[in-house]
């Protein structure tokens, strides 16, 4: 998948290594993180910590409940534990202890969900992370982070780490490209960022949606379209500031998710929202099948043409009022 070609947005690793290499550098600089895993070190990349500070890593095992417990545990003698596997598995397997011993209890202890959304392609819908947003969202003390390159997933770790109390990291198997300059240092928990600017209407996405976005945003401009790109790599806190701006000055939103519409951004940008601007919500609306994943994305309209194909009709519509 060749995502952020069209924006001429420079190639990047897969966010799943970034991820890896960032978690080693946080580990690096703070002792007190551990990293709890799910036995799928070597695909979720937090082996990086088990290979540099084999005392700090603990296998625990296909056994996700065990692992939220164990993790909540470790954050009440003070340690920082990154509790990592993929999105489904833990977010789905393990949501009762999760809930009980780290959102209750306001535990120090941050949840990794790897391989997030529809990324997963031929591996199917069993492994496909596409309700997390709504699960976490259900547990009012996690703070929810969506990196959308391989900069916003550096920092996003560096975040978590520094934040006191529960936190949900979003993290994918694709290759991402830059969005963000590589010295960038200025990111911020709950603040949004504008990563194209315009004045007919906003686009906004959140992790691998807001480079699809951007694609997107710069084949409208040969249409005369100019698209605003909004990036909500914190769905909790949201920045209702920046949403709200974005309404008031285009008028009209789109918002582009890996998730189910249900309890995803699609919702949380409309809670906001005035009831005269106009939003349409784009999300997996059927369930998905095992394929690759550019064909996954375009059967749901989650690819640039899809994107551009929703611009269209909304401004449309808007023409014809």
């Amino acid at each position: 998948m060749n995502i952020g070609e069209q924006a001429g947005l420079k190639p990047g690793k897969p966010l799943r290594d970034v991820f890896g290499d960032a978690l080693l550098a946080a580990a690096t600089e703070n002792e007190r993180i551990v990293v709890l895993d799910g036995d799928l070190g070597n695909s979720t990349k937090a082996e990086t910590v088990r290979k540099a500070f084999p005392k700090r890593f603990f296998n625990i095992g296909i056994a996700e409940s065990n692992l939220a417990c164990v993790g909540a545990g470790m954050a009440a003698c003070g340690l920082v534990p990154f509790i990592v596997s993929f999105s489904s598995f833990l977010l789905c397997n393990a949501y009762d202890q999760i809930r009980l011993s780290i959102a209750l209890s306001d535990a120090n202890a941050k949840v990794v969900g790897s391989h997030g959304g529809i990324t997963l392609g031929k591996d199917g819908p069993t492994q496909m992370g596409i309700e997390d947003f709504a699960l976490v969202g259900g547990m009012p003390t996690f703070v929810m982070l969506v990196p959308s390159d391989p900069v916003s997933m550096h920092w996003a770790v560096r975040a978590a780490a520094d934040h006191v109390g529960p936190v949900f990291l979003r993290s994918s198997r694709v290759a991402m490209p830059f969005i963000y300059p590589e010295n960038k240092r200025d990111f911020r928990i709950g603040k949004a960022e504008t990563v194209r600017e315009g004045t007919d209407l906003t686009i906004v996405g959140c992790g691998l949606m807001t480079a699809t976005a951007l694609d997107a945003a710069a084949e409208l401009a040969g249409e005369g379209i100019q698209a605003r790109v909004l990036d909500l790599h914190t769905l909790r806190p949201l920045d209702t500031e920046a949403v709200v701006r974005a309404a008031r000055e285009t008028g009209r939103l789109i918002t582009v998710e890996d998730h189910y519409p249900e309890g995803g951004l699609g919702e949380a940008v409309a809670s906001v929202l005035p009831e005269t601007v106009r939003l349409r919500v784009l999300a997996v609306r059927r369930m998905p099948h095992s394929g690759a994943p550019e064909e996954l994305y375009r059967e749901q309209g989650l690819d640039a043409e899809g994107i551009k194909a929703a611009v269209r009709e909304i401004l449309e519509a808007m023409r014809s009022v």
